[in-house]
Order: C-alpha cells, then sequence, then structure tokens
C-alpha cells in the first residue's frame, strides 16, 4: 500500500524498547523512503550514564541534543523530503529527558541550549507514538541486549514510559496516531504492518487509535 503524498516526514516515537527504530526501518523500506535515526551506540557517555545517572545526565543529554539538532538542520537543509522520510525521534521530546535528569542548575543551562536550537526542527506531518506497557519494555530491552543499555534500571524505564504519556497527552503539534504496540510486531508480522499502513492512510482526525481497545 503506499502512504498519501502529504505524509512527507513522519516521526515515530515511544520510550525505550517500543520499537520505534525497527519501525522506522520497515516503513522505509516498503515506502522507498528514507530513515534519519538516532545513533544511541556513538554516545560516548551514555553506557556511562546508565551506571551513574546523576554524574553523566547533562553530558548525555547534551550530546544527544547536539545530535538530534545536527540531524533536524541537515534534514531542512536538504532535498530528502523529494523522498518519504521516517525519523525514530522528535526534537520536540528531547526535553523529556532533561527533566527526568537533570538537577535545577543543569536544568536551566539545557533549556537555553535548547531554545537556541529548536527552530531547525520542522514540524512532522504525522507521528506515531508506540506505547507498550513497562514489563513489555524491560522484556524487549533485555532480549536486544545492546552494550550500552546493560546498566539500565528497570525504574527508569518506567518512570520514562509515564513521562512519554504525560507529555503525549498534551501533544498537539502534529497530527498523532497513538498505537498500542504489546501485541503487534511490526517486523515479522506483515499483517500487523500491513493494518497499520491502512489506518495511517484512512487518518482524518488528528488524535486517533491502533491497536488494543482501537
Amino acid at each position: 500500500m503506499k502512504l498519501p503524498d502529504k505524509y512527507r516526514y513522519i516521526v515515530i516515537e515511544g520510550p525505550i524498547g517500543a520499537g520505534k527504530t525497527s519501525l522506522a526501518r520497515i516503513l522505509a523500506e516498503r515506502c522507498s523512503g528514507t530513515a534519519l535515526l538516532e545513533e544511541p551506540e556513538v554516545n560516548p557517555f551514555l553506557a556511562k550514564f546508565y551506571r551513574d545517572t546523576r554524574r553523566y545526565a547533562l553530558p548525555a543529554q547534551l550530546f544527544f541534543l547536539f545530535q538530534r539538532a545536527h540531524q533536524v538542520r541537515d534534514l531542512t537543509q536538504s532535498d530528502m523530503f523529494r523522498q518519504m522520510v521516517f525519523a525514530d525521534f522528535m526534537f520536540e521530546k528531547d526535553p523529556l529527558f532533561a527533566q527526568l535528569t537533570l538537577d535545577d542548575d543543569e536544568l536551566k543551562l539545557y533549556q537555553q541550549i535548547y531554545a537556541h536550537l529548536k527552530w531547525q526542527a520542522p514540524v512532522p506531518d504525522l507521528v506515531i507514538y508506540l506505547q507498550a506497557a513497562p514489563e513489555t519494555l524491560v522484556e524487549r530491552v533485555a532480549r536486544r541486549a545492546a552494550s550500552y543499555e546493560r546498566d539500565i534500571s528497570e525504574d527508569y524505564l518506567v518512570r520514562l514510559n509515564e513521562a512519554y504519556t504525560r507529555f503525549f497527552h498534551q501533544f498537539d503539534a502534529a497530527p498523532l496516531l497513538i498505537v498500542n504496540s504489546d501485541n503487534l510486531n511490526f517486523v515479522d508480522s506483515p499483517g500487523d504492518f500491513d493494518l497499520l499502513l491502512q489506518r495511517i492512510a484512512a487518518m482524518r482526525g488528528s488524535r486517533e487509535f491502533f491497536g488494543a481497545g482501537a
């Protein structure tokens, strides 16, 4: 199925373990688009952050902030929108992590830098928010066994999941499709993926739901 032409820039979001990178990749492949992906493995502070959150929160956060700013800047200055672009991050969500991990003085510094950079980010044509229960996230993170996630705590995943829920409860900057991904496998189940494409193509409102209870 071909997605409508109005969707040139689609963002897939969700907490760690929700499946956003996998979905961005398969959407780009199936729709002959471009995948714009975070690169957590190149953040030299990330593994240290999971071992010692207090000490490494600020450098880890600022590394990601500049990485994301660079990626969206290149996006707006290139001809990438000749193809559909599927990103596994949304720049406007970046402060969510900062608010969870930084102390007051660090957060003020972060907010000043973020305010200077955020104007570069284009507004997505659609945001797909992948929801999952905390136990699902914990199981998925353990299963993929990324070295930089080895010391991530279950408590952090739970708090992060709650922060995402609050963020997207208020989100109205772009059309939003909320997907319950607990029992969906877009990579290994072609039927699930085809249903998602149909749901995207059929969207009419600014906030819709797909998955359990939809």
